[in-house]
């Protein structure tokens, strides 16, 4: 005889809550070759990926240890999982971003 799993198992037909709960403040790290201007690129895609203008303290800049490479950290108000996923997808397609998190 098949022996069936309790229907009242913890987990098992809940919801997963989500990591990050929306609306919230996210912050991407967006790497690309130090070269000038890398930084205002970033803003300018993240102010036409968010639709508004990207406050300044909102971006910090790091170059690396060599001076090759420079990490722009930026932080934006999102409304939805969607809305991070779609920037995600577009950071994918930009060919001055080597990496991003």
């Amino acid at each position: 005889m098949k022996k069936e799993a309790p229907s009242d198992t913890p987990g098992e037909g809940e919801e997963k809550k989500p990591l990050i709960e929306y609306p919230s403040i996210y912050t991407f790290k967006v790497m690309g070759m130090q070269e000038h201007g890398f930084a205002e690129y970033v803003r300018q895609l993240f102010k036409r990926l968010m639709g508004t203008e990207i406050s300044p303290d909102s971006i910090h800049e790091q170059p690396s240890s060599k001076g090759k490479y420079v990490s722009v950290s930026i932080s934006v108000y999102l409304l939805s999982e969607e809305h991070r996923r779609s920037i995600y997808a577009q950071l994918h397609q930009e060919k001055r971003v080597i990496y991003y998190l």
